[in-house]
């Protein structure tokens, strides 16, 4: 699973890979802006991914391995254990759907580009 994430998170449109807070947490940005924590320390890894507020509390509530964001603002923020209890295609959608909450932020020229490379690549659909 682990594997799967970091491909999908280097595959989004103008994804760069950052190490700011040491080597065990991989920080995945567009735009200088965070969009996915790995935290590779942890035995499984946990990921932060940003969320829709009423969408993170509903996952949370399906999902014991889906918690409040681990050092994150916890109302805009899910942590996934990544155990394989959650399946492979929602972890997916999650990651895509952080990525645009984080684009959807961007001035709209930007924000268009990446959102436009991003449907052409067909990742999330």
């Amino acid at each position: 699973m682990l594997d799967v994430v970091h491909d999908i998170c280097r595959r989004l449109p103008g994804s760069r890979v950052r190490f700011p807070f040491g080597p065990t947490t991989v920080v995945y940005s567009v735009e200088q802006r965070m969009f996915a924590l790995v935290g590779l320390d942890h035995v499984p890894p946990r990921l932060n991914l940003k969320c829709d507020p009423a969408r993170a509390i509903e996952l949370r509530e399906q999902y014991p391995a889906i918690t409040a964001g681990y050092h994150m603002n916890k109302r805009h923020w899910n942590t996934v254990l990544l155990d394989g209890s959650v399946p492979q295609q929602l972890v997916e959608e999650l990651i895509v759907g952080s990525y645009r909450l984080v684009v959807g932020k961007l001035p709209r020229q930007i924000r268009a580009l990446y959102l436009a490379q991003l449907d052409r690549l067909g990742i999330g659909r």
